[in-house]
């Protein structure tokens, strides 16, 4: 496999409304249990964690725990945790501007939808794919899914093939129908970047391909937030495997710990300059209130191979996720 800015190399194929979070003010941490409304809103210590969100009154409470549960923070890089309804877990590393990859995707994927919403389950719009994508297909350079020139896709069919297997010229080919180029919806990323509070953050690409683009742990978190809140985002880096009509084959999600530890997404990013990259979102039942588990890991391994860097990742993000989901509900419980 080159060392370049090839990423997220898919595994080989197999056989073949935004009502996500109800806003309500943030109440003591143990009264919030103790209702168990199932009510969350997201905060971060310190401040709000975006437009809109309540003063964190109970950080003291949260920062508390968070220390409490001695989390297995990755030695390298950086990363971060929160928990919807309760807060911030902690962050560990520099906050200093990465390049992310094939995370990089994930603002794809929330721009999009966000310019050209779609109802859960359904296929969105009609999309036909250019010559530039299907010639890109085959790349050996970078990680890619088949589309044949002149065949029409469901939108919701192109962003699993951006998401699950990770394909670029997929992504390039959603940029060029959303906006008429690439360079008007990066853009857009960037402007989106900015009304959501990522002030570290800056795109140059829609795939993650270049190294010039750039973000934090703190800033992902806060990007997977708001898009875990549609609906469609949520079935779609759920997705286990994708078939690409015409070529035969199906993927297999490149999130290997999809499925485990109630992990129900979300996006893998490697290269040789990035390290791997993992951005996860995990579900658990808190005081009778289910609660969604959010986490990032940029920068492991960076300068190594891509492979090597992404099993450094989901090894960061398995140790998180499990240990968060084992410690987090005996922390929380009322003494």
């Amino acid at each position: 496999m080159p060392h370049t800015p090839a990423t997220d190399r898919a595994p080989a194929p197999a056989p073949s409304s935004r009502s996500g979070f109800r806003r309500s003010l943030l109440v003591p941490l143990a009264a919030a249990l103790a209702l168990a409304t199932g009510m969350g809103t997201w905060y971060a210590l310190g401040g709000p964690a975006g437009p809109g969100a309540p003063a964190a009154g109970s950080g003291d409470t949260v920062a508390a725990v968070a220390k409490s549960l001695h989390l297995p923070w990755p030695a390298e890089g950086q990363a971060s945790v929160a928990v919807e309804g309760i807060g911030s877990l902690g962050t560990r590393g520099e906050q200093r501007p990465v390049p992310i990859a094939s995370v990089t995707k994930v603002m794809t994927a929330y721009v999009i939808l966000e310019e050209h919403p779609m109802r859960a389950g359904a296929p969105g719009a009609a999309v036909t794919a250019d010559e530039q994508a299907a010639n890109e297909s085959y790349s050996s350079v970078e990680t890619t899914a088949p589309v044949l020139a002149g065949r029409t896709y469901t939108q919701r069919l192109l962003l699993e093939l951006m998401m699950v297997p990770s394909g670029n010229n997929v992504a390039r080919l959603l940029a060029r129908w959303g906006a008429g180029s690439e360079k008007a919806f990066v853009a857009k990323m960037n402007e989106t970047a900015a009304a959501l509070g990522m002030e570290r953050t800056t795109y140059t690409g829609v795939s993650g391909m270049e190294s010039s683009t750039r973000s934090t742990a703190t800033d992902q978190l806060r990007l997977a937030r708001a898009a875990m809140e549609d609906p469609v985002f949520r079935e779609i880096v759920a997705t286990r495997t994708v078939e690409a009509p015409g070529a035969g084959v199906t993927f297999r999600n490149t999130n290997k710990l999809l499925g485990r530890d109630g992990v129900i997404g979300l996006k893998t990013g490697s290269s040789t300059p990035a390290g791997g990259n993992l951005v996860w979102a995990s579900t658990q039942d808190i005081a009778g209130t289910p609660r969604l588990i959010l986490g990032v890991v940029l920068h492991q391994r960076a300068g190594t191979s891509p492979a090597e860097g992404s099993a450094a990742a989901h090894e960061a993000g398995r140790a998180l996720v499990t240990a968060v989901r084992a410690t987090l509900p005996d922390a929380l419980r009322p003494v």
